[in-house]
């Protein structure tokens, strides 16, 4: 019973000094704010931590980093802040609340909070050559109303709406809806991002028949599920085919005229017996570039509407569409001007032709005719 009672003091006695020479590890904890943080773009954002069990921190050194190779983003060490040691980013934007130092937790309050402050942090706690740290979470969220809607020209493929919208982080969830609340597959997506890391968002609709009623823009952000949107009335004016129907009304008048003119100018010619009305004169020859101008113009016209070069999901699909439209217009002017040009030198030249033979016979004037015919 004695030599039992030896042993037991003497083992007491070596367990005592083994925890004398090795510090143990449950010492203290460092218990951090579980779960990530929501840390407003533009605002300040508060990260605790606590010392378990609770035990004064003021002899210690603190500090929080975001990675072990970077300079900490705040040193506390030996009762001071040290701030010639800290990410030279972080010393005007962050603060240490050390109101409860003696309780074991501090607060790293961090202001005007950007995009790069995404991220982890870790809580570092040493006291010798013991150390305790952990990490917390922060996701820097930005939601922005600002939504706009643009409504393009009608054209032959439809009508083509976008919705932008800028001042967004994470990247936010996009879509169309109609009036019903269902979902409208867009034509193409897109963003892009700022200078200060925010996304600016695109989003195109291409509405093929008519469709009456509301069309919303939505964006949502995925970490805070705010949701932000707007809307347009759309008429259903907006899908009527009218210039469709001018471009095939002033096709079909064009060639109805000229195919008038034509006849009547070789009739006029055979009634009249006029030399200067010969199949190579100026005005048989401008009727002829006219109607072939008419013809080019029609089959133009019907290719330019019935191909499609971009698809849908391009980005230049629209400009696609209203360039074929502008350059159907543009071949109507040019037709246009070049009939008025074949007319005034026409009539410049029989003008001038009459003027010059007033005092000539009836067979000198029938030999100049057919001078200037041939």
């Amino acid at each position: 019973m004695k030599t039992t009672r030896v042993l037991f003091c003497r083992l007491f006695v070596v367990l005592y000094l083994l925890q004398m020479v090795t510090p143990s590890s449950e010492q203290f904890m460092v218990k951090g704010i579980k779960g990530p943080i929501l840390a407003p773009f533009g605002g300040e954002v508060e990260l605790s931590c606590q010392l378990s069990p609770p035990q004064s921190a003021q002899h210690m050194e603190i500090r929080w980093f975001r990675n072990r190779y970077t300079q900490p983003i705040y040193l506390y060490k030996e009762g001071k802040d040290l701030y010639g040691e800290t990410t030279s980013g972080y010393v005007e934007r962050t603060e240490l609340l050390k109101d409860a130092i003696g309780e074991g937790k501090v607060t790293l309050r961090i202001f005007n909070v950007s995009v790069d402050d995404d991220g982890q942090y870790h809580c570092f706690f040493r006291d010798g050559d013991f150390s305790e740290e952990d990490i917390t979470e922060v996701k820097v969220t930005a939601t922005s109303s600002d939504i706009q809607i643009f409504v393009h020209p009608p054209n032959t493929k439809g009508l083509i709406m976008e919705c932008h919208s800028g001042g967004w982080f994470p990247q936010p969830q996009m879509e169309w809806r109609d009036s019903r609340g269902d979902i409208l597959l867009p034509t193409s997506k897109s963003h892009s991002q700022d200078r200060d890391k925010l996304f600016n968002m695109k989003m195109t609709l291409l509405l093929r028949d008519a469709h009456s009623g509301n069309v919303a823009c939505y964006l949502r952000n995925p970490l805070t599920g705010q949701e932000e949107r707007t809307s347009i009335v759309l008429a259903d004016e907006l899908f009527s085919q009218k210039k469709i129907w001018i471009i095939i009304i002033i096709t079909l008048v064009t060639v109805l005229i000229s195919s008038i003119a034509f006849p009547s100018v070789v009739f006029y010619c055979q009634q009249e017996q006029d030399r200067c009305c010969s199949w190579n004169s100026p005005l048989l020859v401008g009727s002829v570039i006219i109607i072939s101008s008419v013809v080019v113009d029609v089959i133009l016209s019907v290719c330019l509407y019935q191909r499609q070069r971009v698809p849908d999901s391009d980005p230049l699909f629209a400009l696609d569409a209203i360039w074929a439209e502008d350059m159907i217009v543009a071949l109507w002017v040019l037709m246009v001007f070049i009939t008025m040009l074949i007319s005034l030198i026409y009539f410049k030249m029989r003008d001038s032709h009459r003027d010059a033979r007033p005092n000539l016979g009836p067979e000198a004037m029938e030999l100049a005719d057919h001078r200037l015919n041939s």
